[in-house]
Formats: C-alpha cells, sequence, structure tokens
C-alpha cells in the first residue's frame, strides 16, 4: 500500500525544518508516532490528520492525497 499520508507528513515536516519531536510536541503527539505515520506503519485517526493539516496549513484531502 502507498504511503502519500506519511511522505507529505515528512515533506511537511522537512521543509520547516522541525524535527519528530517538535513536531509531535506541537501537536500532542508523541515522538514515536510521527515516526510511525511517516514509515506508513500507523494510520492516523481522523483527528490527527486534522490537527497535522491545520499545524501545516493544508487541507486533510491534500494530506491524504485526494486533490
Amino acid at each position: 500500500m502507498e504511503n502519500l499520508f506519511g511522505r507529505r507528513l515528512q515533506q511537511l515536516r522537512e521543509r520547516r525544518r522541525i524535527s519528530r519531536r517538535v513536531l509531535a510536541e506541537l501537536c500532542g503527539l508523541s515522538r514515536n508516532m510521527v515516526g510511525r505515520y511517516e514509515r506508513g506503519e500507523r494510520r492516523p485517526t481522523l483527528e490527527t490528520v486534522v490537527v497535522l493539516a491545520d499545524f501545516f496549513g493544508v487541507t486533510v484531502d491534500w494530506m491524504l492525497g485526494r486533490e
């Protein structure tokens, strides 16, 4: 299965030049979970996708690959 969400999350995080730890702290997530999302090991809840999309100023649809 394609991990578009994880790739986009990593891309956004790296563009902002923030670590997984900092992103996790700012969004109320665990650092390990951010890494798992990026690697496609776990799928985020809808609530988490909304929090991350809001943080980065993108749409939920874009985060999920529904452009």
